[in-house]
């Protein structure tokens, strides 16, 4: 398709009648079928988390985040003491709910109402929470409150362009590679390059059709192994007529 032209014959981009700025993202908790997310409270949260990330043998979950490893349950506390009430970020304790204790955080950050660009970020994960479908279910509570209770258009995710893990993940996620930026920024004494990814307004339906699919209990077998990939199902959901939802059969 060719894009509209303005009277001068420039391209221009779509049309946006009616464009209104985004909402700010609520406290409200976000609930799932496996975990809730609220705003982080060291009083509520500091002590399961800490306890959390200290069952890590190692400081390698803490090698690309901007913070961490933390020395004891005092030094955390003091960072969520600092957070706890900002705008942006803002953090989010991931709770499971099957044993009611925080496991992880994650934020939304860069928030943007007028252009309704939004990011996750500070993705904390303990290993007891890693490769669960909690960690799946999360993601999804989040971009599900961007795009269809705030009515976002773009969601990014960013990393250390260094970061296997975190872009093999952001990829399963369904978010698309949009490029390096080169000495973005400076952390922990050391130079990154930021590798950018998104998912956008008109790639969401079928996104997420896929991820109630996954997070479907049918879609996993009596010992919790999965029985169908996010991204095969991701892929199946784009390749449906619009309106049919073949993936999940």
């Amino acid at each position: 398709m060719q894009p509209r032209t303005n009277a001068f014959q420039q391209p221009i981009g779509p049309a946006l009648p009616g464009w209104t700025p985004r909402p700010r993202p609520p406290l409200e908790p976000a609930i799932g079928r496996y975990c809730r997310l609220e705003p982080l409270s060291t009083e509520r949260h500091a002590a399961d988390l800490y306890h959390a990330f200290s069952q890590a043998p190692d400081g390698s979950d803490w090698t690309y985040m901007g913070i961490g490893p933390f020395a004891d349950e005092a030094q955390y506390r003091a960072f969520a003491e600092s957070v706890q009430a900002g705008q942006d970020p803002m953090h989010h304790a991931i709770i499971d709910l099957a044993t009611g204790r925080a496991i992880g955080t994650l934020a939304l950050m860069r928030i943007d109402p007028a252009n309704g660009v939004i990011e996750v970020g500070f993705v904390c994960y303990s290993r007891q929470l890693k490769r669960t479908r909690i960690a799946t279910e999360a993601q999804f509570l989040l971009m599900r409150r961007a795009f269809d209770e705030l009515g976002y258009r773009r969601y990014e995710w960013k990393c250390d362009s260094l970061n296997a893990p975190s872009r093999a993940a952001a990829r399963r996620l369904g978010f698309t590679f949009e490029g390096v930026f080169r000495q973005a920024t400076v952390y922990k004494g050391r130079s990154r390059d930021t590798a950018w990814f998104s998912i956008i307004d008109s790639e969401w339906p079928a996104l997420r059709a896929a991820y109630e699919c996954w997070l479907s209990p049918d879609n996993f077998d009596a010992e919790g192994n999965q029985r169908r990939g996010l991204a095969d199902l991701a892929a199946a959901e784009r390749a449906d007529s619009p309106g049919e939802h073949a993936a999940c059969a």
